[in-house]
């Protein structure tokens, strides 16, 4: 059965002095600023959608690896992953790089790199991103 997740953004006047609020309405789990500057600059506490790609990046990854790990019979203690999403104002995002961290017992290095590099090809959000570098570095704790 397919599903629809939801997040609505509203705007308010133009791009660089401009504001918004990007409101998350199937989870319900609140509503967050977002800029031109938060994007392209700092983010002095608000969101962009790099931001949200990383957060939806780091979260498919984890999920896809430890799916991939348990189904081989080496389910993962723990999994630390981050997804940094480089933006680059002119030219868009250019590049996702993810890197993550292990506890899986009874699977060694070269395992869980193989299992990584599985995942990273495989997930929904690396499949709905395939317009962008993604590179990977894996390591068991």
């Amino acid at each position: 059965m397919a599903t629809n997740r939801i997040a609505t953004t509203v705007w308010h006047g133009e791009l660089i002095k401009g504001n918004g609020e990007t409101t998350f309405e199937s989870s319900g789990i609140g509503t967050y600023p977002v800029t031109w500057a938060s994007r392209a600059e700092e983010a002095n506490g608000k969101t962009s959608p790099e931001e949200l790609i990383a957060a939806a990046h780091s979260s498919c990854f984890s999920m896809a690896l430890s799916h991939g790990l348990t189904g081989a019979g080496t389910p993962p203690t723990r999994l630390e992953t981050k997804a940094e999403v480089t933006f680059q104002p002119g030219e868009g995002i250019t590049g996702i790089h993810l890197s993550v961290r292990g506890e899986v017992p009874g699977l060694d290095e070269e395992g869980f790199v193989a299992a990584a590099e599985d995942a990273k090809k495989n997930c929904p959000v690396s499949q709905a991103l395939t317009g962008t570098t993604i590179t990977l570095d894996a390591e068991l704790a």
